[in-house]
């Protein structure tokens, strides 16, 4: 019996990953695919009293409420444009039942990008990095460090 081997590129799998590119106003961002649980329509939202700014609300998804951030606002860019049409939810907290999901105005795709021609030396909240593609750039952005 005939017996194949595979052989793992150690350095090849620790310098990739798989990542959701989505669209913000002018702007696209991109997140590591492992935080986002799933992507939906965006619903009728139902405001909360006495939160910040960024909160547009919360919506039932699958009978668990889900708190419903716009990156507009973090990012101050366009705050008072429409809300966006996707939602991105994401993975709970590790030792929380709080859901939240993202508004953006369109996702595009997975796609796996090489970390090492992430550019890092980019400052600013929730920024990771900066992705050049093509004739564009994409903003990674950590979800960790976004204060939702």
């Amino acid at each position: 019996m005939a017996t194949t081997e595979h052989t793992i590129d150690a350095d090849a799998a620790e310098t990739t990953t798989h990542v959701l590119e989505f669209d913000l106003g002018e702007n696209r961002y991109c997140i590591d695919i492992g935080y986002v649980a799933e992507i939906v329509n965006t619903d009728e939202l139902t405001a909360i009293p006495n939160t910040p700014p960024h909160v547009e609300g919360v919506m039932d998804l699958r009978g668990e409420t889900t708190k419903i951030v716009n990156l507009r606002t973090i990012f101050d860019d366009a705050a008072d444009a429409e809300l966006g049409s996707r939602i991105i939810v994401f993975k709970r907290k590790r030792g929380s039942d709080e859901r939240i999901g993202w508004l953006a105005d369109e996702v595009r795709q997975v796609r796996q990008l090489n970390v090492e021609t992430v550019d890092t030396s980019v400052e600013g909240k929730g920024i990771a990095g900066v992705v050049r593609q093509e004739d564009e750039f994409v903003l990674w952005i950590d979800p960790t460090d976004v204060r939702v």
